[in-house]
C-alpha cells in the first residue's frame, strides 16, 4: 500500500473515530440527563401525590379516588398504593407505550429510572406509601431525536474536516508525486529534472535526485565526448579529416543494404595524378595541402545532403557517397568547376580525375566500387587537362510513372498486401532474443514481393509511410498473438511528423494488450537526432503499454545527441558501419566498447547489426553486447556457432 494511501486511510480512521466517539460520548450524556430527569419526574410525582393523600385523613376511598385523578392527568407505568404492612391497597397501571426509537437503538441505550417513592400519613399516623413509575417511551423518543440530530451535525463537521484534510494531502502529494515521477523515470531510463518543492523533507529529497541525475548526465557528457575523439582518431585520416578507407567501405556498405533512401544514387572517386612526383616536385608540405584541398572540396556535400560520405581509400583516391538521384553528373561537375579555381594555385603540374556513376543501390557495393574505378580509368586515359571528368549513369530507374506507383502503394495498403520477413536476433548462447521483422509489400496482385528499399523512397515522397508503419506493426501484432515470438518493426522517421500517426498506433497497440508486451519499434538515429521531442513523445504514450523502443542504425552520431539521457530507449542496435570489421582492429574495438560502457549507464541493451564475419561476433560478444543480428546470426544455428 502506498504511504498516501496510508495516510488517506489513517486521515479516516481518525474522523471515523473521533465522529463515533463525539456521538458515543454525546449520547451517553444525553441518556443520563434524560434518565436522571425522569428519575427526578418519579420522585417529585411522588412526593406530590403522598401530600395530597396524607390530607385524605385516612379514607380509603378518597385515597383511592386520588390516585386514579393523578393517574389519568399524568403519563405514568403505574401508580400504586402501599399499606402501613407493605401490602398493595390500590394500584392503577398500564403496559409500556411503544417507543417510536428503534429496538435497537433502545438495547443499546436503555433509559432505566428508580421508582419515586413517598411516605402518605394519617396525622402523626403512617397510613402507608406511594409508589410512582413515568413511561420511558418519552424519554427515549427524545433521545433518538436529540442523536439523530448529532449524528447530523457531527457527519457535517467530519465531511468538511475530511475535505480540508484532502486538500491539504493534495497538496503534500505534489511535490510527493514529482518525485515519484521522477524516481520512476530513472528506473525506465528517462533522467528528468524536477523543481524542489518548499516542504523541508521532500526538498532534500528532491535536491539528492537532481543531483543524482546531473551527476549522470555529467557522466554521459564525458563519456560521449571521449567518444567524439575516439571516433576521430578511429574513422578520420589524421590529415585531411576525412573518413579512413576501411570506415568509409564500411558506412557505404551498410548504406547500401538500408531500406532508407532513394532508389538510385551516385558514387564519385577522385585521384590526384601523379602523388609521388608531386611529392618530390611541391615538397611533402605543399603537397599535403594540395590534397587538403582536394578533400575541402567534397566536404561541402554531406552538409547539404543527410547520408552523403566521403572517404579516402588510400593516398591520392578520395571518394564520395551522394545517396541522390540524377544528381551525379552534376555534382562531378561541379565538383570539377571548383578545383579548376584552385589547383592553378599549386602549379600547372598538377592533374586531377574524376569518374562518378550513378546505379540502383540494389547492386552489391563490389559492382559499384568496379564501375565507378572504371569510370576514373576512361577519365584518366583521356587527354592531359588539369581536370578530367567521366560520368555515366547507368541507373535503371522507374518503368512507370510516379503517380502509377503512388496507386499501386495506395491500392496495396487498402487491401493489405503485406508481409514480415524474419531474421533473428540472438544472444550469446543462441538464444532468440526478438525477430528483426523488415516489411514486404505486393503492389500488384500475383506478383513478386518487393523490398522496402523498392517502394520506401517513393512512399516518403508520398507521405504514405505512416499507413504502411501502422499495417507493418498490425501484422506484427497479429503473429505475436499467434506464435508468442517476440518481434520487432521498422518506423519510418517521416510517419512521426504525421499528426494522425501516433493516436492510431496507440489503438492498435491497446487493441492487443498481450502481444504489446512483445513487440519492439526501431527508430532509426535520425529519429533522435532530428525529431527528439517526437521520439520522446512515442516512449511516452507506448513504454507504458509495454512496448520497447529502440534505435536502430546507431553509430557515433548518438554521442552528439545531448539529451539521449532523457529519451526513455529500451535499447541500441549498433550500424553495420560500426561493428564490421572490428576484430583485429584495436581502435575500432576500444571505440565500440566506449560506445557499449556509454549505453550501459543509461541501462539501455546493446545488439549489433549486420555480423558477416564470425571472428567479428567473437570480438563484440567480448564488448558485451547484448545480442548480434545480420547474415552469420542468420546462417548460423544453434548455440555452437554462437
Amino acid at each position: 500500500m502506498s504511504l498516501m494511501r496510508q495516510v488517506t486511510w489513517l486521515v479516516l480512521g481518525v474522523a471515523l473515530a473521533a465522529l463515533l466517539g463525539a456521538l458515543g460520548v454525546s449520547t451517553l450524556s444525553a441518556r443520563n440527563l434524560v434518565q436522571s430527569q425522569l428519575q427526578l419526574k418519579n420522585a417529585d410525582n411522588a412526593q406530590t401525590l403522598a401530600l395530597a393523600l396524607s390530607q385524605q385523613g385516612g379514607d380509603e376511598a378518597l385515597i383511592k379516588l386520588l390516585v386514579s385523578a393523578q393517574f389519568d392527568t399524568g403519563a405514568y407505568e403505574r401508580l400504586r398504593w402501599l399499606g402501613p404492612d407493605g401490602q398493595v391497597r390500590f394500584e392503577r397501571g398500564e403496559g409500556a407505550r411503544e417507543s417510536r426509537a428503534p429496538a435497537w437503538f433502545q438495547q443499546l441505550v436503555p433509559i432505566s429510572a428508580a421508582d419515586g417513592v413517598a411516605q402518605v400519613s394519617n396525622g402523626w399516623q403512617a397510613a402507608g406509601a406511594v409508589e410512582v413509575r413515568s413511561h420511558s417511551a418519552y424519554a427515549s423518543d427524545a433521545l433518538w431525536a436529540s442523536c439523530r440530530l448529532m449524528l447530523i451535525w457531527l457527519a457535517g463537521v467530519t465531511v468538511v474536516a475530511l475535505a480540508a484534510a484532502w486538500w491539504a494531502l493534495q497538496r503534500i502529494r505534489r511535490p510527493l508525486d514529482a518525485v515519484v515521477a521522477q524516481a520512476e523515470a530513472v528506473m525506465g531510463g528517462v533522467y528528468n529534472q524536477v523543481m524542489e518543492p518548499r516542504m523541508p523533507e521532500f526538498a532534500r529529497l528532491t535536491r539528492a535526485m537532481n543531483a543524482m541525475v546531473g551527476r549522470v548526465k555529467a557522466s554521459f557528457d564525458a563519456q560521449a565526448g571521449q567518444l567524439l575523439v575516439l571516433r576521430d582518431q578511429v574513422h578520420h585520416d589524421t590529415l585531411t579529416r576525412v573518413g579512413t578507407r576501411k570506415h568509409f567501405l564500411a558506412e557505404f556498405g551498410s548504406a547500401l543494404e538500408r531500406d532508407e533512401g532513394p532508389m538510385d544514387a551516385g558514387l564519385l572517386l577522385l585521384r590526384l595524378c601523379d602523388l609521388s612526383g608531386l611529392n618530390a616536385r611541391l615538397g611533402h608540405a605543399q603537397t599535403d595541402e594540395l590534397l587538403c584541398a582536394l578533400a575541402d572540396a567534397l566536404k561541402v556535400y554531406p552538409e547539404r545532403v543527410p547520408g552523403c560520405l566521403i572517404g579516402r581509400l588510400n593516398g591520392s583516391d578520395f571518394a564520395l557517397w551522394l545517396p541522390a538521384a540524377q544528381v551525379m553528373a552534376e555534382t562531378a561537375q561541379a565538383i570539377a568547376d571548383a578545383l579548376r579555381a584552385t589547383l592553378p594555385v599549386f602549379g600547372p603540374q598538377v592533374r586531377v580525375v574524376i569518374g562518378a556513376v550513378e546505379l540502383p543501390r540494389a547492386r552489391p557495393a563490389a559492382v559499384w566500387l568496379g564501375e565507378a574505378d572504371a569510370a576514373l580509368a576512361r577519365a584518366e586515359n583521356r587527354s592531359a587537362g588539369p581536370v578530367e571528368v567521366v560520368a555515366e549513369l547507368r541507373s535503371v530507374g522507374a518503368q512507370q510513372g510516379e503517380g502509377q506507383w503512388r496507386q499501386q502503394l495506395q491500392d496495396a495498403l487498402a487491401q493489405s498486401r503485406g508481409r514480415l520477413v524474419e531474421f533473428p536476433v540472438r544472444d550469446r548462447t543462441g538464444r532468440v532474443l526478438h525477430l528483426e521483422c523488415p516489411l514486404q509489400l505486393q503492389l500488384k496482385p500475383d506478383e513478386d514481393w518487393l523490398l522496402a528499399a523498392r517502394w520506401l523512397p517513393l512512399a516518403q515522397r508520398s507521405r504514405l509511410t505512416a499507413g504502411i508503419d501502422l499495417l507493418a506493426v498490425r501484422l506484427a501484432l497479429a503473429a505475436i498473438a499467434a506464435d508468442g515470438a517476440a518481434r520487432c518493426v521498422n518506423l519510418a522517421p517521416a510517419s512521426l511528423q504525421d499528426a494522425s500517426f501516433l493516436p492510431q498506433l496507440r489503438e492498435l497497440v491497446l487493441a492487443a494488450p498481450q502481444a504489446a508486451r512483445s513487440l519492439l519499434l526501431d527508430l532509426s538515429e535520425a529519429a533522435a537526432t532530428q525529431h527528439f521531442e517526437l521520439l520522446v513523445e512515442v516512449g511516452r504514450q507506448l513504454r507504458p503499454l509495454g512496448v520497447r523502443l529502440g534505435l536502430e542504425h546507431a553509430g557515433a552520431g548518438l554521442a552528439q545527441v545531448d539529451q539521449l539521457f532523457q529519451a526513455g530507449l529500451d535499447y541500441v542496435k549498433l550500424d553495420a558501419a560500426v561493428v564490421r570489421g572490428v576484430a583485429g582492429d584495436p581502435a575500432r574495438v576500444a571505440f565500440v566498447r566506449g560506445m557499449v560502457i556509454m549505453l550501459r549507464s543509461l541501462s539501455l541493451k546493446i545488439y549489433g547489426e549486420g555480423v558477416t564475419e564470425a571472428l567479428d561476433a567473437q570480438a563484440l560478444w567480448d564488448c558485451d553486447l547484448d545480442g548480434l543480428t545480420g547474415p552469420w546470426v542468420t546462417e548460423s544455428s544453434g548455440s555452437e556457432h554462437l
